[in-house]
């Protein structure tokens, strides 16, 4: 049986259900050797909490890399998710070049956007440098906000199939991967996922729920790469991290003042049984 073993590349917020303690424990859970390279370590995550800390760890990174290189690590899979800066970007590439195992693939999670505008502290540079990884990757998981900023495309809140469409194949433009674009909703009480491979265009509607949750594109994109590493086809991958998701919100309602994160963990079990179908 191979050994397979991924990098994942984000933050850490200690407290939040977000990030690289959400990535860890489902990447585990999904039977997956998981290795860490953190961006930065930050108190808590930014959504809600005030008077967090932040500890920028991009001179660290080049650093770890060339341990890595001297002992002659390498992984089978690289997923990357919300990167501080365009030098960390700049790492990034180098470290997906250098540490690639054969036969190797990435998942990129362009983390830099939601509702129409991009994060604090982004801008247009570091979208262009987000570009340039995104050609990198084997599968790219953007949600509709991100994807417009990546192709230069007119964000909408309502939209049609058509205009999906058109924005798959600009992105297919940018990564030659397979593109699996999140929260694409045609009616107001559903909501699904598109995969956009070899040309082929598929969608999986599942139901919306109105009350979101902190950190289930974290969730979304670590159950995705999970089920990858299990053998599980793009589309069935992307099935599966979207029923998951759902589960983990579900759950989540059951706690009244949990506004912080989502309770990912209590559902653990479901997601095993989902790659076990």
């Amino acid at each position: 049986m191979e050994d397979k073993k991924i990098l994942t590349i984000q933050d850490i917020s200690c407290v939040g259900q977000c990030s690289l303690t959400v990535a860890l424990p489902i990447l585990s859970a999904c039977g997956i050797e998981t290795a860490i390279l953190p961006s930065a370590v930050l108190s808590t995550h930014t959504g809600g909490f005030k008077g967090f800390t932040f500890r920028d760890l991009t001179e660290d990174m080049p650093l770890i890399e060339n341990h890595w290189n001297k002992e002659g690590l390498t992984f089978n899979a690289f997923y990357t998710g919300y990167l501080g800066s365009a030098k960390q970007i700049d790492y990034v590439k180098s470290i997906i070049s250098s540490c690639a195992a054969a036969g190797s693939f990435t998942v990129i999670d362009p983390a830099m956007a939601d509702n129409g505008t991009l994060y604090y502290g982004f801008d247009e540079a570091f979208v262009k440098e987000m570009r340039s990884l995104c050609k990198k990757a084997d599968y790219l998981l953007p949600n509709i906000t991100e994807a417009c900023f990546l192709c230069g495309a007119e964000y909408r809140e309502t939209y049609s199939e058509e205009y999906i469409r058109s924005l798959l194949k600009k992105l297919s433009e940018i990564s030659s991967g397979t593109i699996i674009l999140t929260g694409v909703s045609y009616k107001s009480d559903r909501t699904g996922v598109v995969v956009y491979e070899n040309g082929e265009y598929k969608y999986y509607e599942h139901k919306k729920i109105a009350k979101g949750c902190h950190g289930t594109g974290d969730v979304y994109a670590s159950a995705f790469t999970g089920a990858l590493l299990n053998g599980k086809s793009a589309f069935d991958s992307a099935r599966i991290a979207a029923d998951y998701v759902v589960l983990c919100i579900e759950n989540t309602q059951k706690y009244d003042n949990h506004w912080y994160g989502v309770k990912f963990e209590e559902v653990l079990y479901g997601l095993i049984e989902m790659l076990k179908a």
